[in-house]
């Protein structure tokens, strides 16, 4: 079974500066929930670019990503190497301008969990997390346009 979703969120920054918080994964500790977000291997463009290992993390946990899509400013889009039991995880974030801002979507999906029965729980859970970094992203690309 197949579990897939989408986040839709609200920023009042331009698209432009979204994308300068969404592309850097150095800096999602900043304003994202991890307390740690490092690069394993630069991509290209450099250094956020495609083929760019990203690795995020709290406490023991890691979570392991390539960038497999890199499209300023519209498109990001990211697949799990490692770090959940689940097979198959890829999200893809559009940027699109919306009024003065930028409507952010979020669209993942995974083939299944590892153990079998736990599908429903890693979509919850994902799903939530998600849902969070989507609106830590909005409010954090337009705190940064406030700013004087």
């Amino acid at each position: 079974m197949a579990y897939a979703w989408e986040i839709v969120e609200h920023s009042e920054a331009p698209p432009e500066r979204v994308w300068a918080f969404l592309a850097d994964a150095r800096g999602w500790a900043r304003w994202a929930r991890f307390a740690s977000s490092t690069l394993d291997r630069e991509g290209t463009p450099a250094p956020d670019g495609v083929g760019a290992q990203r690795v995020f993390g709290t406490g023991p946990f890691k979570s392991h990503e390539e960038v497999v899509v890199f499209d300023p400013p519209g498109h990001f889009a990211y697949e799990l190497r490692k770090g959940m039991p689940i097979k198959g995880y890829r999200a893809d974030v559009t940027l699109v301008p919306d009024g003065q801002g930028t409507r952010i979507t979020w669209a993942s999906s995974f083939e299944r969990a590892s153990v079998p029965g736990t599908g429903a729980f890693y979509q919850w859970f994902l799903r939530t997390f998600i849902k969070d970094t989507a609106k830590r992203l909005a409010r954090a690309a337009a705190a940064e346009v406030d700013e004087p």
